[in-house]
């Protein structure tokens, strides 16, 4: 039987996030240190351990055939793969940043200075756009120490607290995109390969819907139900059982972490009582 080759980061926060993702998914593996191949236990599925950088080609290629990437790689290596998913975490941005004692945020300081920079094709894109021309320098590594040494007057680079450009001495002035870990896959895979990774994304999307919601019970007396079902945003309408106290009822429904901190005050008003938020661990619907 065919394994699809699914292709994450060797190291670092993103390696993390897509193991945990993984693992929440129900699939088994043990993660051996320094092995740049896993097989997986009980799934067909099978984990190379790449460079981040040699991702996108690797799944151009058809070697990888699914991947856990960010999207500003995929900006900035431009390769002809097929995002599939987003994922939600790993979020950060590509910015420019300038010394602190640079006083304006305006794009207009950048023309005819240097830029130090990872992202040359991302950078160029973006001051093309807004017709500024500027010297990039195309640097790996820390990018934020070329404006101490002199190599630039700026950079540009992912950022995420912003705490390193504040270490550096710098501030971030221009942001060119946002960025978010995704799942892409290769325009080389065969049904039965896509057949594989369509059981994945099922698991993937219950525990990404599920990571944002949470499970809602209330104490409501009947004859506010509802009012306060009305301020429910609800997958289709709340359960309602009756306590054993008469003219009470249990409301449970599932809500959006975000939208109970909108509806929590109205909620009270309307009637509801003890309410009780409960995570949700999947959600298939």
């Amino acid at each position: 039987m065919s394994k699809l080759k699914i292709a994450i980061q060797k190291s670092g926060r993103l390696n993390e996030d897509s193991l945990k993702l993984l693992k929440s998914c129900g699939i088994s593996f043990n993660n051996g240190k320094d092995q740049l191949k896993v097989e997986v236990e009980n799934f067909p599925l099978e984990i190379l351990y790449l460079r981040n950088s040699d991702i996108p080609q690797y799944l151009e290629d058809g070697t990888a055939d699914i991947a856990i990437v960010g999207e500003n790689l995929l900006i900035e290596k431009q390769k002809k793969v097929e995002v599939i998913l987003p994922l939600g975490f790993s979020k950060c941005r590509v910015s420019l940043a300038v010394p602190k004692e640079v006083k304006t945020d305006d794009l207009a300081y950048f023309q005819g200075k240097r830029i130090a920079t990872s992202y040359p094709v991302t950078l160029g894109n973006y001051l093309q756009k807004n017709n500024i021309s500027a010297e990039i320098h195309t640097i790996s590594g820390s990018v934020e120490i070329a404006p101490n040494i002199g190599l630039a007057d700026g950079i540009c680079d992912i950022v995420s607290s912003g705490s390193t450009l504040f270490k550096n001495g710098l501030r971030e002035t221009q942001v060119i995109l946002k960025s978010q870990a995704v799942l892409v896959r290769s325009k080389l895979l065969n049904n039965e390969k896509l057949a594989i990774l369509e059981r994945l994304v099922f698991r993937m999307k219950a525990v990404l819907k599920a990571k944002n919601s949470k499970y809602i019970l209330m104490n409501v007396k009947n004859e506010n139900i509802e009012a306060v079902s009305n301020l429910l945003p609800v997958l289709k309408s709340p359960t309602i059982l009756p306590l054993a106290e008469p003219g009470w009822s249990s409301l449970h429904s599932v809500i959006n972490e975000n939208q109970f901190w909108e509806v929590i005050d109205e909620l009270k008003l309307a009637g509801a009582e003890d309410i009780l938020i409960v995570p949700i661990d999947k959600m298939v619907v």
